[in-house]
Parts: C-alpha cells; structure tokens; sequence
C-alpha cells in the first residue's frame, strides 16, 4: 500500500510541478493562456500574480517530494521538525520578498518580515 500512496504523492507532485511551469514560465506564452483560458491582454496584466502562485505551487512539489523520500525509508535520519520549519519558513521569505519584488513591496512587510521573524526565535529555541 505504501508503494501506492507514494506514486500519487509523487503524481500529485507532478502536477503542481506542470502549474508551476504554466504559472511561472508560460502564463502568457499559448499554452498558458489556453490552460486558463486568457486573453493576450487579460495574461500580461496578471503575469506577476500568477508568478507568486506559481512559486507556492512550487513549494508544494519541494514538500510533497520531502515527504515521499521521508515516508519511503529515506535518508538516514528523518527530518526534525525543527528542519520542517526551517524549510517551511524560508519558503514564505523566499515568497516574500518575490512578492515584494514583482507585486508589491508591503508583501516583505505582511509576509517575509514576521516569517524571519520566526526563524530567528526558532533558531534561539534550538
């Protein structure tokens, strides 16, 4: 049963890797405008948004592959959650400061700001 539950993990995975690709790389090239079923105009005035979708759908492939190695035997030593949160946490600054980057600069402000924040006292935790 195991095998089973890793291949749709791993299908799963699969499919957030295509929306990354179409939100990210091809939004407004034809094969992401038809996907969503977008105008020319409508894919160039919503590039960046999609960019940031695709970048959590992005971050859902990195997290559903970690637990797929994790529950199949994986490396020596399975993750803490203290590696957990690391990962999770750089996620939403990576997120964060794209967002500023592309969208808006109040985004590293409501999201990548309080997510270092966390961080920081996780690691004093340790």
């Amino acid at each position: 049963m195991s095998v089973i539950a890793t291949v749709f993990v791993l299908l799963v995975a699969g499919l957030h890797f295509y929306f990354m690709l179409l939100e990210m790389v091809f939004w407004t090239k034809p094969l992401g405008r038809k996907a969503f079923g977008m105008s020319i105009e409508k894919a160039e005035s919503t590039k960046s948004l999609a960019a940031n979708q695709g970048l959590y759908n992005g971050f859902l492939v990195v997290g559903l592959l970690w637990g797929a190695i994790a529950a199949s035997g994986g490396p020596p030593t399975a993750p803490s959650g203290f590696a957990i949160e690391l990962f999770f946490l750089g996620c939403v600054i990576v997120a964060g400061v794209f967002g500023a980057v592309t969208v808006s600069r109040k985004i590293l402000f409501v999201q990548a700001i309080p997510a270092a924040i966390a961080l920081l006292f996780v690691f004093l935790a340790r």
